[in-house]
């Protein structure tokens, strides 16, 4: 039989594997993770499939990053629990380029953080097979709760499927949706640092995935994560099925109230915060589907209520006419460069603008991709303030005229918190893409897949021109809200599920599935406010009506 792995054409036998055939490949395979088959991802154990049109997947690729992920996580909870056997673990979320973890109720002492560290190594060393098992989910659920996963138990009352693949490694066996690398030979470069309650489990260096990715000290990002594990704690909602048991008892209408109290009195602590600096300009920054836009006219209306009138500011008129802009390597614009915008124009306008003058604020065509003709006049009372938002807003560079004590920073972004379980999260990036695919798609006619398609380049771009600065914010805010799933699901769920096999998009999307599948489906629309950050996403949201 014949096949096809990045592009050579190769004779193989029935009873032969992926990893088998990586030898034959002029690089022998080098840093292969899994294999990519038409858009579904496979196991290098997995054996061949006649005339695939495969390809290796390896760091460089999102798939092969998420591989490496959760078989590290694999490695780090088989360690944990030679080590410390009655400790709870459980993963918390992102952390730089790693994840924050817990290991028990108090924070680990240097001497367990070194003893599991090294029981991880000492399994690298060994080169120890990941087993990959399908089990009926009556077994799996006597599995669960003969070691006490109670978490696992719960969720399972909502998995429909009649199996369930565990992996296990060491003598310790877990789930994990999606799949692993062979062994543990393959998990060389992590790190392990010790960090706030928990650690630090450090990835690969995005850059340079042999070494080992540096420890970012990020305190704020740290604080707000805090506030938000307190946020659940008040809503007693830390994971999928206490969400879905919520759904089912018809509870979700009240989480919602107590949901967008907690949103509102988080502005308002800030907009005191803002006035108490008594800075004039305030920066709103944040990656794609963070809700931005909606945050910015909620803080102008909880700054009104302290008798300020804030003029919002748009960068989009600022905008450098296109033909005008430098080009990336391959001949494309990045219309997320600092210096796609007039900065000159701008740094000129706002102390200006501070000191009560009247500026010709610039208008751009985006049809035509220029500066249009005409002006309008800009000016602001004295004393009040003036609000602008970008993915800019952080960096000083672009408002560099004005000194750094009349700037108050603000960081906002959908962290989510809400874990399947104690051992599989929900990404942030995900749900953030699941905000994007809905909106996109209800209010500007485009496809899902057009969507995924941008999704690279928009998270490119966060890394280069938000995500450093962020511990610059004076404050952050977390946008996601923990009832929002059950409500995006309806929109998002179907059209997913239209992503067809032979699209270059369907990991992605049936990696979006797979989470959901997980998550009830609730019609509660009619519950959620008309100034929730959420609106901006499934329409309804007060501050776009076009007519009173």
């Amino acid at each position: 039989m014949y096949t096809k792995l990045n592009g050579m054409e190769m004779e193989c036998r029935g009873t032969e594997r992926w990893l088998d055939l990586l030898a034959r490949l002029p690089d022998g395979g080098a840093g292969a993770l899994g294999i990519c088959i038409e858009g579904r991802t496979r196991s290098l154990l997995e054996t061949v499939e006649e005339y695939a049109y495969a390809r290796v997947l390896t760091y460089a690729d999102e798939e092969g990053r998420r591989i490496y992920e959760r078989s590290l996580q694999m490695l780090f909870l088989a360690a944990a629990r030679h080590v410390a056997p009655d400790a709870h673990v459980r993963i918390e979320h992102s952390f730089g380029q790693g994840l924050y973890l817990t290991v028990g109720d108090c924070p680990p002492d240097d001497a367990r953080v070194a003893a599991i560290e090294a029981r991880m190594r000492w399994l690298v060393e060994q080169d120890l097979p990941l087993v990959r098992k399908n089990v009926s989910t009556a077994d799996a659920r006597e599995y669960f709760a003969r070691t006490g996963q109670q978490d696992r138990l719960r969720i399972l009352r909502y998995r429909a499927f009649d199996h369930f693949t565990l992996y296990g490694l060491d003598g310790c066996e877990d789930y994990f949706y999606g799949e692993m690398v062979p062994s543990a030979g393959y998990l060389r470069v992590f790190g392990l640092t010790k960090y706030a309650s928990g650690l630090v489990l450090r990835l690969p260096d995005a850059a340079e995935p042999a070494r080992v990715a540096p420890f970012a000290d990020l305190p704020k990002l740290m604080r707000t994560y805090a506030e938000s594990a307190q946020w659940q704690e008040i809503l007693g909602c830390a994971n999928a099925a206490d969400l879905n048991d919520m759904v089912e008892n018809r509870r979700l209408r009240e989480f919602i109230r107590v949901s967008e109290a907690l949103h509102e009195r988080k502005i308002d602590h800030i907009a005191d915060q803002f006035i108490e600096s008594g800075a004039r300009v305030m920066l709103i920054a944040g990656p794609s589907s963070s809700g931005k836009t909606t945050f910015a006219h909620r803080m102008t209306i909880a700054l009104r209520v302290h008798g300020l009138k804030p003029v919002k500011l748009s960068l989009d008129d600022y905008y450098r006419d296109r033909d005008s802009l430098p080009r990336e390597p391959d001949g494309t614009l990045d219309l997320e460069r600092l210096d796609t915008l007039d900065t000159d124009l701008l740094c000129d306008h706002l102390p200006r603008l501070l000191a009560g003058e009247t500026v010709d604020s610039p208008e751009f065509d985006f049809k035509t991709g220029r500066r249009a003709p005409r002006t309008h006049p800009m000016r602001v009372e004295p004393g009040q303030p003036v609000i602008i938002e970008g993915i800019h807003g952080l960096n000083d560079a672009l408002t560099r005229s004005v000194p750094r004590k009349m700037k108050f920073k603000i960081y906002i972004s959908a962290l989510t918190m809400l874990n399947l379980d104690d051992h599989n999260r929900i990404r942030t990036t995900d749900a953030r893409l699941l905000r994007r695919i809905v909106r996109d798609h209800l209010f500007r006619g485009t496809l899902p897949e057009e969507t995924m398609a941008m999704w690279p380049s928009v998270r490119r771009g966060e890394e280069k021109y938000i995500f450093p600065y962020q511990e610059e914010a004076d404050a952050m805010f977390n946008s996601s809200l923990a009832y929002e799933l059950p409500v995006m699901k309806k929109y998002a769920y179907p059209l997913l599920l239209a992503v067809q096999p032979h699209s270059p998009h369907y990991t992605l999307a049936r990696r979006l599935v797979k989470f959901l599948n997980y998550i009830r489906v609730s019609d509660v629309e009619d519950e959620i406010p008309v100034n929730s950050i959420l609106r901006e996403f499934i329409g309804g949201c007060c501050f776009y009506r076009e007519t009173d």
